[in-house]
């Protein structure tokens, strides 16, 4: 077993001890409920640029497990009729903006800014479908360096920081309803884990359509990934598939079918999610260090930027306007 130093065992404590306070005392003691996603994300970005990453692999680790496990969880307070109902408009626009997403990136990617070909793919395909996940399921099909994958994955990553503060205030400005705003994060939000949090932000219907909607985008990596096999002439690589998606799905059949007659369970469950998905903002926002930014090029960088405007600007107007 791997040994580590002293200084690495007590920053990680420190890290769980100030995530824990952040996300559990204020609903309990007196702080009110301040310790919403965007301020624990915050307070991650926080520890990170002023502290670094002591302990890169345990982080990205914690936050990846963190989100799968919350998103199985929140799956316990959905009912599966009434979100399919209320997400089924997105889930119409969902398989129009996935392949349009990746058209457009390789018109900004490869024609304006001439960013090398992995990287401004893998770009695409994390705005596409559902970020991070998109660019570890692709990445291996197209045997992208670990250079590429970091340049897009630190993209996406500062992409996505940024989405979770702004989104909840500009669909407040704009007066999105529930649905609306739902929508619209889960189709202009690349990672999972903002789509939440954004909508858990917003309100409780807006987190239920997100959530779905997301999760139904999410799937399209499958394809998407079959799809790269074919245009980078790629065979033998392995497709990751997203497991908890489909356990997200069980949870929701479970909620609704089994356990509606004690619905405090799924609530229990439900609120520990919730929990447990505030904490891991909080590693996700620790994963920001300064040598994530400098890592990543202009281009790349516009690339990811002028994507995401165009998708976010398309998606609103379809939404408020169709």
């Amino acid at each position: 077993m791997k040994r580590y130093s002293g200084t690495v065992y007590v920053t990680l404590l420190a890290v769980i001890a100030v995530a824990l306070i952040a996300t559990y005392i204020p609903s309990v003691v007196f702080l009110g409920s301040w310790a919403t996603p965007p301020v624990v994300l915050f307070l991650g970005l926080s520890f990170a640029l002023v502290c670094g990453q002591p302990y890169p692999a345990f982080n990205k680790k914690m936050s990846k497990m963190l989100l799968q496990y919350s998103v199985v969880g929140l799956g316990f307070g959905m009912n599966v009729e009434a979100s399919l109902a209320s997400g089924k408009e997105g889930m119409m626009f969902t398989i129009i903006s996935v392949f349009g997403t990746l058209l457009l990136g390789w018109l900004v990617g490869r024609v304006l800014l001439k960013v090398d070909k992995n990287t401004s793919y893998l770009i695409s395909s994390g705005t596409a479908i559902c970020g991070g996940s998109a660019i570890a399921a692709v990445g291996p099909v197209i045997k992208a360096k670990d250079s590429e994958m970091s340049v897009a994955l630190g993209i996406v990553f500062i992409l996505n920081a940024i989405a979770l503060f702004i989104f909840p205030p500009i669909g407040r400005l704009l007066g999105l309803d529930d649905v609306q705003f739902g929508t619209w994060a889960a189709i202009a939000i690349h990672d999972t884990s903002s789509v939440v949090g954004a909508g858990a932000a917003y309100s409780e219907a807006a987190l239920e359509v997100a959530t779905t909607i997301k999760l139904t985008r999410a799937l399209w990596i499958i394809p998407v990934a079959l799809v790269t096999c074919v245009l980078f002439k790629t065979k033998g690589n392995k497709i990751r598939i997203p497991w908890f998606i489909l356990w997200f799905v069980v949870a929701m059949l479970l909620n609704t079918y089994l356990l509606d007659s004690v619905p405090q369970v799924g609530a229990t469950v439900n609120g520990i999610a919730r929990k447990c998905l505030t904490l891991t903002m909080f590693f996700i926002g620790a994963s920001l260090s300064p040598g994530v930014i400098r890592q990543v090029g202009v281009k790349p960088l516009l690339q990811g930027v002028i994507l995401w405007i165009l998708i976010s600007i398309a998606a609103l107007a379809f939404i408020v306007w169709c």
